[in-house]
């Protein structure tokens, strides 16, 4: 595998030079978006990362929003339009979703254990986290005659350790880890509750998901974030080793966006999987390079990026390169990432000063 200045580009993406967005791209999401009104959406692990984003574009058309949360929260999004209502319980738990209200036309599956560590450490736990979730939801879904459109979160890693560039749909899945090997048997009963009928729905594969919203609960997620407070404290940044293994970072809102574009268009992306990046490959240094850059611009202050050896019992999906093809779900919906990921690492300044 060849790269060039530390950055793969592929496919129609956008270049760090361009707009976040043009007019086009502005009345695209608009009509996407009302193709929500009226309608009732559950949004599992309704106080996440991505959730948080994905309320923040529903809240511009006039739906209903129940947002699933494990524990209370007075965390209330400011909404106009939309209508945003809590519940809480557990996703594990058979009587959730036997309780459910009916009326749900969209789930956003987002709830999951995210830690390939914690995975390892503690597969069955996991196991219940990442899979009986979705197997409960759909069952319940076939049980009580139920049948929403789902689109569920998984990532990009269900494919292992690619050995080819941009990965697409058609790259076969070779998981390496627990976490990774669960979040593949979740996407293969969503598919079979679609091919039998009981339910509409696709799956997003994501890529590295940044960008301003709640912090991970992990240590081992939203390392770029984490990285943008660092800098901001002046603190060095860290990379293991020379940092060259390519990342795809993909901005939290232009994520939020494709779950919008997916279940407006669940016809034509019913029963697949897609892999949702921005199509650019940086090396994690040069990554963290722009972190330390984009921030010695706003303090004047430019913090060291340092070599750090790899700790023990690394996994060895910390290894791999990526870089997504999104061709196929920008013909079938007519998303497109917006944010570069200078710009984006803006955002991530900017809600932390």
């Amino acid at each position: 595998m060849t790269r060039q200045d530390e950055v793969m580009k592929v496919g129609a993406g956008a270049t760090a030079s361009e707009t976040i967005a043009t007019p086009d791209m502005a009345e695209h999401d608009s009509v996407t978006l009302s193709w929500f009104s009226g309608k009732r959406v559950l949004i599992t692990g309704g106080g996440g990362f991505i959730a948080s984003s994905l309320i923040d574009l529903l809240c511009r058309t006039d739906c209903h929003v129940v947002r699933l949360l494990r524990h209370p929260t007075d965390m209330r999004p400011s909404c106009v339009r939309a209508r945003v209502e809590d519940l809480v319980g557990d996703v594990r738990d058979p009587a959730l979703w036997q309780s459910l209200p009916e009326g749900i036309d969209v789930v956003f599956h987002l709830a999951a254990q995210t830690s390939t560590y914690e995975a390892n450490r503690d597969p069955r736990a996991d196991l219940d986290s990442n899979v009986l979730p979705m197997l409960l939801m759909l069952q319940a879904c076939r049980e009580r005659g139920l049948s929403p459109t789902v689109i569920c979160a998984s990532t990009v890693t269900v494919c292992g350790l690619p050995d080819r560039l941009p990965v697409g749909e058609d790259y076969p899945d070779a998981p390496v880890t627990t976490y990774d090997l669960h979040k593949q048997m979740a996407e293969s009963y969503l598919k079979y509750f679609v091919r039998v009928g009981v339910v509409r729905g696709a799956i997003l594969r994501l890529a590295n998901v940044y960008g301003p919203g709640p912090k991970s609960s992990r240590a081992d997620r939203g390392i770029l974030n984490q990285m943008v407070g660092r800098a901001l404290r002046g603190e060095a940044l860290t990379v293991y080793g020379r940092g060259e293994q390519l990342r795809d970072y993909v901005h939290v809102h232009d994520a939020a966006r494709a779950f919008i574009a997916a279940a407006a268009n669940v016809a034509e992306l019913n029963g697949h999987h897609y892999v949702i990046g921005r199509g650019e490959g940086h090396s994690i240094a040069h990554a963290l390079q722009l972190v330390a850059q984009q921030v010695a611009a706003r303090t004047g202050k430019l913090v060291p990026v340092v070599s750090v050896e790899p700790p023990a019992g690394l996994s060895p999906i910390e290894a791999r390169n990526f870089v997504a093809d999104t061709r196929r779900f920008a013909e079938a919906t007519g998303w497109s990432a917006r944010y570069p990921l200078a710009q984006g690492i803006d955002t991530i300044i900017e809600s932390l000063s």
